[in-house]
């Protein structure tokens, strides 16, 4: 099995999605329990490529490359889990989205990935999303933490949007709120109120990580 762990992590660190799905069916042929795939095999991987990533020694593409990978083997784990009624233990849950007016996706698409990863439950309401979208999203997920992703300066205004409407819903004291984008800095985040601003999806996981401890 030890064969197998490293394996499937090397899989992740070298961005081989057809690889991981054959690992992770190799797995279950061999009758190996579905979550301990995850958990001892491809996350570990995920980890490396994470501290690679932030310490500057691995890019965006290589990130991109093993997210996909990590989703190839879970796509093929996911449903001898489910048939065995089997969880991954659930961190928290975030609803994250590009703002309203804007349709950058890559970046807020690798944090979902991820925080999806490292064991989050992730809404992703995808791109140009309105303010009452989010606050409705928080309302059906009950979530911990909202995502707001930014790149264009011009709709940054609508991440402090999200933020007054959540407010008005009243919902504004139960769910955090991160945000990110190439304008972004902690200073806007400060200056509109959010909880957390994260500079790449690596920051990000272990910001909202460190947000939803705080709540527990």
């Amino acid at each position: 099995m030890e064969r197998l762990f490293q394996e499937m992590a090397d899989a992740v660190i070298a961005g081989l999605p057809e690889k991981a799905s054959e690992l992770a069916r190799e797995a279950l042929g061999v009758g190996m329990d579905p979550l301990a795939a995850i958990e001892q095999g491809f996350k570990p991987g995920m980890d490396v490529v994470g501290e690679g990533f932030a310490k500057g020694e691995l890019f965006i593409p290589d990130l991109v490359m093993s997210a996909e990978a990590m989703k190839a083997a879970i796509a093929v784990l996911e449903p001898e889990m489910l048939r065995r009624k089997q969880q991954r233990q659930v961190l928290g849950r975030v609803v994250i989205g590009t703002v309203q007016g804007d349709i950058h996706e890559i970046g807020k698409t690798l944090v979902a990935t991820m925080l999806a990863a490292n064991g989050f439950e992730v809404r992703d309401l995808g791109v140009d999303v309105s303010p009452q979208r989010f606050v409705d999203a928080v309302r059906e997920t009950n979530a911990d933490v909202v995502g707001l992703s930014a790149l264009l300066t011009t709709t940054l205004l609508n991440q402090e949007t999200v933020i007054l409407t959540l407010q008005e819903a009243g919902l504004r004291d139960q769910v955090k709120v991160i945000i990110g984008g190439v304008p972004a800095s902690p200073e806007w985040a400060e200056e509109i109120g959010a909880d957390g601003y994260a500079e790449n999806a690596t920051e990000a996981v272990e910001v909202v990580k460190r947000l939803v401890q705080a709540e527990t």
